[in-house]
């Protein structure tokens, strides 16, 4: 049976700086598609460009929606935890180990949104713990208040069902590929979003600050801004 792709939204309509709103049809972000999921009603679909954010371990072929002509970029922002390593305790710990080792490909992401003229879809596995930290940063990179960060990132406890079942493989499906993804981390947890939200906003000139520390620039941020604000 067909289905959409699960924890499918459109991040526009936020309050953000100066008095505007994120634009809508701008960035989508998701749990990971598939093949035949059919198309969205009210998206942009395909979307012009898709950020995946899984490592190499989590897929076994090229990407779904390469076929249907969007321009895919991978940028994994759990390399880190590769196979003979420790798992993350928590997902405020594993939050944290992105914020530590995946800084650059976080600045990477900003470029690449700021520059596209399309849709772009964020999406990891879940489309909830990766991809809410990189909603997040382009989010408060913006403008837009930590409590709307959050609220968005809560939504996702409505598609957790929707999610389990997208990830679980069937009893009949081959084994499944090594994950890096520690196992039982299928919660939502505002904490540790909050947590990341904590780090940016104690830097030296808030998120911006950070985001140039890590390697971007003001210039990259003009651009997200005007990309992304209405």
């Amino acid at each position: 049976m067909t289905q959409t792709t699960p924890n499918l939204r459109d991040i526009g309509g936020r309050p953000a700086a100066d008095g505007r709103l994120v634009a809508t049809g701008r960035v989508l972000r998701s749990a990971v598609p598939h093949p035949d999921d059919q198309h969205p009603d009210g998206h942009s679909w395909p979307p012009s460009l898709v950020i995946d954010l899984r490592s190499s371990t989590e897929s076994r072929s090229s990407h779904p929606l390469e076929a249907a002509g969007s321009r895919v970029v991978n940028l994994p922002l759990l390399a880190a935890l590769r196979p003979g390593v420790a798992p993350a305790e928590s997902l405020a710990v594993l939050y944290r180990i992105v914020l530590d080792t995946a800084a650059p490909e976080l600045v990477e992401l900003v470029g690449e949104v700021s520059r596209e003229p399309g849709t772009t879809l964020i999406h990891c596995a879940a489309g909830k713990d990766r991809t809410g930290i990189a909603i997040a940063l382009l989010l408060r990179l913006v403008g837009v208040p930590r409590d709307e960060v959050l609220h968005d990132y809560r939504l996702t406890e409505h598609a957790l069902a929707e999610i389990d079942r997208r990830l679980r493989p069937p009893a009949s499906a081959a084994p499944p590929p090594v994950h890096t993804y520690p196992p039982g981390f299928a919660h939502v947890s505002p904490e540790a979003l909050d947590a990341v939200l904590d780090v940016w906003d104690a830097h030296d000139d808030g998120v911006e600050g950070w985001f140039v520390a890590a390697g971007g620039s003001s210039a990259a941020i003009d651009q997200l801004r005007r990309t992304l604000l209405a």
